[in-house]
């Protein structure tokens, strides 16, 4: 594992044992497909830390959100996931959608776009950042 990757993880560690009461906490039937994949060991954890939050399931509301984003280019044509992922926490209300993707999500230039095609269709965009940004800090590092 890479330096920023570890970071990463361990920054998200932290925010989990320290942040999350303080929020809503839900995850997409997108994510925990997401989160079943790899090493099985790791999986089965990783599903052990979210089996008791609220399930989002896809909602039509959700495609037609990420159909737009696509169409409009705030998200690329080949991240129909990170769409996706988008189109169900503003679908289901989400205050903040906490991503490590700087490539098609959380960045300055993308999250700006993606704001505009949100709210054009009248919906409220959750906020798009990470757990370091939402308060967690890498206690271990």
């Amino acid at each position: 594992m890479d330096l920023v990757s570890a970071a990463r993880q361990a920054i998200t560690h932290n925010w989990w044992e320290n942040c999350r009461s303080d929020y809503r906490l839900a995850i997409s039937t997108l994510v925990e497909q997401e989160i079943s994949e790899g090493n099985q060991e790791a999986a089965d954890r990783r599903l052990t830390y979210v089996a008791d939050l609220e399930l989002l399931k896809i909602t039509e509301t959700a495609v037609n959100i990420s159909k737009k984003l696509l169409l409009e280019k705030a998200v690329p044509e080949g991240s129909e996931e990170d769409a996706l992922h988008i189109g169900i926490a503003t679908s289901h209300g989400i205050e903040y959608l906490l991503t490590w993707n700087f490539k098609h999500i959380n960045n300055a230039s993308m999250r700006k776009k993606i704001v505009m095609v949100v709210e054009s269709m009248g919906h409220s965009c959750p906020q798009l950042c990470s757990p370091e940004e939402l308060g967690g800090v890498a206690n271990d590092l």
